[in-house]
């Protein structure tokens, strides 16, 4: 997934502000189920919904103001009720490593109790 990092995305140097990665990671995650049929709205209507639990940043280099980056996205381990996937953003132009994390969500439903990830979404993970 590309984007254009934008104005808002940075702090008073120009730089992206390091919460806004979290964002980024969201979206990657977010389009990467969307390429692959699988839609996170219809999940949540549905009872299944992904908090994150534990989630890594590694800040490598400075995304800046105009950069046209990518989020790269990867399963890592996949659970019953759980997955962890690899994320890593990169510069488009030249492939530059600007960040890599790693990030674990479980499933809950009604109640925020842990339920086992449904069949649709193991498919994909498991590819």
């Amino acid at each position: 997934m590309e984007f254009r990092i934008y104005y808002e995305d940075t702090d008073a140097g120009g730089v992206v502000y390091h919460a806004r990665y979290l964002a980024f990671f969201e979206r990657g995650r977010t389009e990467f189920f969307r390429e692959r049929g699988v839609s996170v709205g219809e999940l949540a209507a549905q009872g299944s919904v992904f908090p994150v639990v534990r989630l890594e940043i590694d800040y490598k280099a400075p995304a800046v103001l105009d950069d046209l980056v990518r989020v790269e996205t990867e399963p890592l381990e996949v659970g019953r009720s759980s997955f962890t996937m690899g994320q890593q953003l990169v510069r488009a132009f030249d492939g530059k490593l600007l960040a890599a994390g790693k990030v674990t969500l479980v499933c809950v439903g009604p109640g925020v109790k842990a339920k086992r990830v449904p069949e649709e979404v193991l498919r994909v993970l498991q590819d």
